[in-house]
């Protein structure tokens, strides 16, 4: 049995059988495309001012403050996942350890990476609490991995860094919408909101924990940022906002459109019992395959020719390839009807 409110969440999605690749691009509940047309019908009849989006924003940060458990004060909005891990990893002080796992997204890993001085280690995932030291500065990780759907140890994550005094940074862009996150264990997480929780590409979010507050410099300041948005537009007199909002990147407005449905959509929704659902047809998938069960909603195994991906895709079966492997993502739109599919297109 499941709750209402997951029932009448899953009728937002239509009937998109076969869609398996969530972890690659999520698709829109109907109230977002509703809303899409709605404005752009607004924006073509010159019906649109840039202080219009304003309350569509503060309403979307506000679902999405809910959704993982911190005060809206504590979340800044960008667009991409890259730039706001930028900003972390300017912080970094010249000779700081920074502790990453083997094979995480390039966006969480790449702006460490390019910052000269600073000391970029990385270990395999299951590793990943019993390495940090009291010389890691920083541990960055992904909530759960983009190649393997493997969920990160986070209880053992803070046991470590509560005897070591390292700061923590946590990609949710695998995990927010379709797994429990409480975005309040960790001094920063990122997310990028077009997978999981299926808003348009462009609506990103940064929450700000207290010990980070104090070391992030905001570098990308501009208009958005400011303390009263529409009298701080004009310099040289910089008035930044005193909260999390200093942080802004300014908002790519018809994205925050959609974005307001979707997010709104998932904060209202029970996520444990998201990823209940979504990790049994998973399991369920590995049952079927004769392979061990992940316990994930995302679901891999071997296929480096890439054979069984072309098979899924000349069945109608939408699932993607990544490291080798082919990989099998579960929303809510997706049923046992859907292992189904992927089990006759793999046997023929």
């Amino acid at each position: 049995m499941m709750s209402d409110s997951l029932a009448a969440a899953i009728q937002q999605f239509g009937d998109p059988r076969g869609y398996l690749a969530v972890a690659s691009i999520g698709i829109p509940p109907r109230i977002a495309v509703d809303a899409l047309h709605a404005d752009l019908d607004a924006w073509a009849a010159a019906e649109r001012d840039p202080q219009g989006y304003d309350p569509v924003i503060a309403r979307t940060r506000a679902h999405y403050a809910r959704l993982v458990g911190v005060p809206e004060s504590r979340v800044a909005i960008g667009s991409q996942t890259s730039v706001l891990a930028s900003l972390v990893a300017a912080a970094v002080p010249e000779g700081a350890e920074v502790l990453l796992p083997d094979g995480d997204f390039s966006s969480i890993m790449f702006p460490f990476e390019q910052v000269p001085g600073i000391r970029v280690r990385t270990v395999p995932l299951e590793a990943l609490a019993d390495s940090i030291t009291e010389s890691t500065w920083l541990v960055a990780f992904s909530l759960v991995q983009s190649a393997t759907g493997e969920v990160a140890d986070v209880e053992a994550i803070r046991a470590a860094v509560a005897r070591t005094g390292t700061l923590t940074l946590c990609d949710s862009t695998q995990a927010a919408g379709v797994h429990p996150v409480d975005a309040s264990q960790f001094d920063a997480t990122i997310c990028h909101s077009y997978k999981w929780l299926c808003a348009p590409r462009g609506v990103a979010f940064l929450t700000v924990g207290e010990r980070f507050d104090a070391l992030l410099t905001p570098r990308q300041a501009g208009w958005y940022a400011g303390d009263d948005v529409w009298t701080s537009v004009y310099g040289p007199a910089m008035h930044l906002a005193h909260d999390a909002r200093r942080f802004d990147v300014s908002p790519a407005w018809q994205a925050w459109i959609g974005a307001e449905q979707s997010i709104g959509l998932f904060a209202g929704l029970d996520i444990a019992e998201v990823w209940a659902r979504c990790s049994g047809l998973g399991d369920l998938l590995c049952e079927e395959l004769g392979i061990p069960q992940q316990h994930q909603a995302i679901v891999t195994w071997p296929d480096a020719s890439g054979h069984e991906l072309r098979a899924l895709g000349e069945a109608g079966i939408r699932v993607s390839g990544r490291a080798g492997r082919l990989r099998a993502s579960f929303h809510l739109w997706n049923d046992q009807s859907d292992v189904a599919g992927v089990i006759r297109a793999l046997r023929g």
